[in-house]
């Protein structure tokens, strides 16, 4: 198991857009967490070139996340919306993001871990990774989903609570789709299976590490504490917004997916945007892209967790290690009275 050669239990979130970077992941398993390489959104060749980069980077193990593919959505759920988004908008598309080609490269190529993100893979998916020589991990979101996910044969559940940035991790989304916490998902999910548990969410600081090895968990998923540091490729505008003290909100209105980012005009206009991914992804591009290019934070995805503002600017090294310090000072002065 990967985890039992750590020297700190922090897992690099993937990152998946534009912050994850060859350097950002060496970086984190340089400091002796584990790096990760976001496979989304990727080509594959553009996949297999990140993944030699970060071998250059680095000697040490790193993983790739990569996104199961969900049913196509129907046209005319999303009609309307793409309509309103105007003539800018871009074709509303659905595709499997080069799964069958990104797991061929894997198998070919291995890495020490495989995550997998907005599904369970099929178990016959998870013997492929095995037999790669690769450890198989899945993202959960609730005790069912950590049911399911141990009986394909997962080693490891990555557990990502409510105050995670981005996109949740959920197997299906829908309107009443469950958004637990991470003290109480971590609780929930920990009688329930026999699996290494990783924390997802709201983990920007040593104690909150801390917190959450003491319910069990052998280490903890950071993304949005990493977001600040100069190996991230990071937009400057998100940067710059995750410094302030902007309340996150949950959201479809950019992918068609429930995801969490600093509230911004975009969200606040688009509220009813309704389940279509990837094909609101698609629609979308274009207009975020725009505003990107015009610096215009109201425009485009600030994917963050809900404690963003305690993110610093530092290099990626320099997080891992005040985490690590934060986390034994906060257990070390833990008193229980009699």
């Amino acid at each position: 198991m990967i985890l039992d050669s750590l020297d700190a239990p922090v897992v690099l979130a993937p990152l998946a857009g534009g912050p994850s970077t060859p350097a950002l992941a060496a970086a984190v398993s340089e400091a002796g967490g584990l790096g990760f390489v976001a496979a989304g959104y990727l080509k594959p060749d553009a996949l297999e070139q990140r993944i030699a980069e970060t071998r250059g980077l680095t000697a040490r193990p790193f993983g790739v996340n990569v996104f199961v593919p969900g049913a196509a959505t129907p046209r005319e759920a999303y009609a309307d919306y793409v309509a309103a988004l105007g003539p800018e908008a871009g074709e509303p598309r659905t595709d499997d993001d080069a799964w069958e080609a990104k797991l061929a490269l894997l198998e070919r190529d291995p890495v020490p871990v495989v995550s997998f993100t907005f599904g369970c893979p099929p178990a016959d998916v998870v013997d492929r990774m095995h037999a790669a020589g690769s450890e198989a991990w899945v993202t959960v979101t609730s005790p069912d989903e950590a049911r399911e996910a141990a009986a394909a044969g997962a080693d490891a559940l990555v557990v990502q609570g409510g105050e995670a940035g981005g996109h949740r991790g959920s197997f299906t989304d829908r309107p009443d789709v469950p958004v637990y916490g991470l003290l109480s998902l971590l609780q929930l999910i920990r009688p329930a299976v026999d699996l290494p548990l990783v924390a997802s969410g709201g983990v920007t600081t040593g104690p909150a590490l801390a917190a959450v090895l003491a319910l069990g968990a052998r280490a903890a998923q950071v993304g949005t504490a990493f977001l600040r540091t100069p190996e991230a490729g990071t937009h400057p505008t998100q940067k710059q917004a995750l410094a302030g003290e902007e309340p996150t909100a949950l959201t479809r209105a950019f992918t068609g997916r429930l995801a969490r980012g600093i509230r911004n005009r975009f969200m606040a206009e688009h509220a009813d945007a309704p389940i279509a991914y990837p094909e609101l992804h698609y629609a979308t591009a274009p207009l975020r892209a725009a505003a990107r290019e015009a610096g215009d934070a109201g425009g485009f995805n600030l994917w963050a967790g809900e404690a963003h503002a305690l993110a610093e600017e530092l290099p990626a090294a320099e997080v891992v290690a005040r985490l690590v310090a934060g986390a034994r000072e906060a257990l070390a002065g833990v008193r229980l009275s009699a």
